[in-house]
Formats: structure tokens, C-alpha cells, sequence
């Protein structure tokens, strides 16, 4: 399949998108999760499991500063860049073709420099 509009498939049917050109939705953003700036968060779920225990897709924010507890995930940065400081661990440079695995229960501060676009597994 070459477009995001995967609905008819079958459940297991392989497919392909051009992830830069997927249309995203609108994603809740709780507000007490922004520290600066009004960012907004859109994405789109490709795939995820019978039981709910693994998701892929796209996920997009532009500029600005949020928190954030993380899942067991594993992305690649499709476009823009961010610094993703990891309480108690590293600071994170991300841009275009950055892969990055975080744990689950991360505790992180995202500061979006540009619209970042990525595509991401994760794992509960």
C-alpha cells in the first residue's frame, strides 16, 4: 500500500508510506506538560496490536517546551530538531535521521527547536 490510508487492509497487511507526506491528526496535549511556547502535537497511529501492548506511527510537535514520561520507544527523526534532556541521564541532540530509544518511565524535558516529525515503535 502507498498511502496512509490503510483502513480497508487487513489487520496483518503489509504496507508502505512516505512518512513526510502522512496526514497527522490533531493529539491531546495536557497543559500542565508545557513549560514554554504553545506547541502542538499531531500524529497518526499505522499500526498497533490485537492487544494494545505495541503502537507504531508518526508523531509531529512544533517549537516549544514540554515534559513528558515516557514510554519503552524506539524513533527516527524524519525532519526538524529538539533536545530531549533525560532527568538523571543524557541530553539528547536530535535532528533528520537521529534514531533515538527511550525507556519507559523516562522522565524528560523536550525543547522543539523546529517542527520535529518522527516515526516511532513503542512498546507497554
Amino acid at each position: 500500500m502507498s498511502t496512509s490510508d490503510h483502513s480497508a487492509a487487513p489487520a496483518q497487511a503489509s504496507f508502505a508510506v512516505t512518512v513526510a507526506d502522512v496526514e497527522l491528526e490533531p493529539d491531546d496535549l495536557d497543559p500542565a506538560q508545557i513549560v514554554s511556547g504553545d506547541p502542538v502535537v499531531t500524529g497518526k497511529v499505522l499500526w498497533e496490536s490485537a492487544d494494545g501492548k505495541q503502537v507504531r506511527g508518526i508523531w509531529q510537535i512544533t517549537p516549544g517546551v514540554v515534559t513528558d514520561v515516557e514510554a519503552n520507544e524506539l524513533f527516527v527523526v524524519v525532519s526538524g530538531r529538539a533536545t530531549v534532556e533525560v532527568e538523571g541521564g543524557d541530553t539528547l541532540e536530535l535532528g533528520p535521521g537521529s534514531a533515538c530509544v527511550l525507556r519507559e518511565g523516562d522522565k524528560t524535558v523536550w525543547t522543539v527547536h523546529e517542527t520535529l516529525r518522527k516515526a516511532y515503535h513503542i512498546s507497554y
